[in-house]
């Protein structure tokens, strides 16, 4: 299949042109293509997007354990411009957890057509601090715990591949250093100074999950886990672009404090892509109005937008237009090593991308080259 007559988001930049597709793969990139093929009629392409920690959207939450739950997840994002995602867990028991990333392994084994591509499994919880818990339930929070992670991780056949941990936890250091072995251990829900941050990325953590959510704000006295984690090039750090969970100058501030290595995220809860009311998150009401999501204590619980919202949210924040499109692809996809099959255009990867219009609107989204 040819595509031509479109402007492609390529590593080097937009270029006007197309590109082939061959058994579901991106086979030739092709300089002003013109004629030939699906004719896209100058709209702008951009590669599926790949987001690292969504937890539900649609009514269906990873963590219920549901294997339909989690293909109708993955449809809904296909259809969002998510092409490819790794479910994110909440705080529950091991017990629950291991139902649920069963899930996530059979998905990812089956790739039913037109449903977003599983690339891993995100252990947000329950190695937490209770301080900095916010939305996840303090009832299943715990103290660091290989053992139990391995075996969890083992069940779902190495799927994990990011594990959060709070650094001050008893224990979390020689959780990190044996865990990031295995995958990206990231700094999360956390009470952590400028030191303890240090420590654990010395240890191995190259990752922070949803900036300025749930850690200490940076200060000049009191730099933080935000401090640590900006000066290491090798740590990367989620953001949620909802305009809820940080303001507009705090994402402009991000992308300086961590240039090309943002991964924009949705932190979508089972409201996303639906009408206000009451739900559910690991075993807590939450209730959407207005397009935030609360729990009964007015906790900010989590996002109701896709990561397409939120990216074109980056774009209207000032972000520049490729720096964000990088943030929802390849900067995620490298975090978790997927790299070589998803997160950009090019000879050799899945042939997932989205056919834009002006503001980056989306039209039209291909998994393997088919249309969703």
């Amino acid at each position: 299949m040819v595509f031509c007559k479109a402007i492609v988001f390529t590593s080097e930049g937009w270029l006007p042109g197309g590109f082939r597709v061959e058994n579901g793969f991106f086979t030739e990139i092709v300089p002003g293509l013109s004629e030939g093929g699906v004719n896209l009629q100058g709209a702008k392409v951009i590669p599926g997007l790949v987001d690292l920690h969504t937890h539900g959207c649609a009514g269906a939450d990873f963590s219920d354990g549901s294997q339909d739950g989690l293909k109708t997840m993955a449809a809904f994002l296909a259809r969002n411009g998510v092409t490819a995602f790794a479910p994110t867990s909440v705080t529950l028991p091991v017990e629950a957890l291991s139902a649920a990333f069963q899930t996530a392994r059979a998905l990812h084994d089956s790739r039913p057509d037109g449903c977003a591509r599983v690339l891993g499994i995100h252990m947000e919880g329950p190695f937490l601090s209770e301080a900095k818990k916010g939305a996840q339930n303090g009832a299943f929070l715990c103290d660091p715990n290989f053992e139990a992670f391995q075996k969890l991780n083992d069940g779902c056949g190495g799927l994990i591949r990011i594990v959060d941990v709070a650094p001050e936890l008893p224990g979390a250091l020689e959780f990190t250093e044996k865990a990031s072995r295995l995958c990206t251990v990231s700094l999360a829900h956390t009470d952590a100074d400028y030191s303890q941050a240090c420590e654990a990325f010395d240890a191995g953590a190259t990752h922070l999950t949803h900036l300025f959510n749930a850690m200490p704000p940076i200060l000049h006295r009191s730099p933080g886990v935000i401090g640590a984690a900006s000066e290491r090039d090798g740590v990367t750090a989620e953001l949620i672009c909802d305009g809820q969970h940080v303001h507009p100058s705090a994402v402009r501030m991000a992308f300086r404090l961590f240039p090309g290595r943002i991964c924009l995220i949705s932190d979508s809860l089972r409201c996303c892509g639906m009408p206000d009311g009451e739900y559910e998150l690991g075993g807590q009401k939450v209730f959407l109005a207005g397009g935030v999501a609360r729990l009964s204590d007015g906790t900010i619980a989590g996002a109701a937008s896709s990561l397409y919202e939120d990216l074109r949210n980056a774009v209207r924040f000032g972000i520049p237009e490729a720096e964000a499109i990088r943030a929802a692809t390849i900067v995620p996809a490298r975090r978790i090593g997927a790299e070589h099959e998803v997160g950009s255009i090019e000879p050799g990867k899945f042939a997932d991308f989205a056919v834009c219009g002006d503001g980056l609107a989306l039209r039209q989204v291909y998994l393997g080259g088919a249309p969703v």
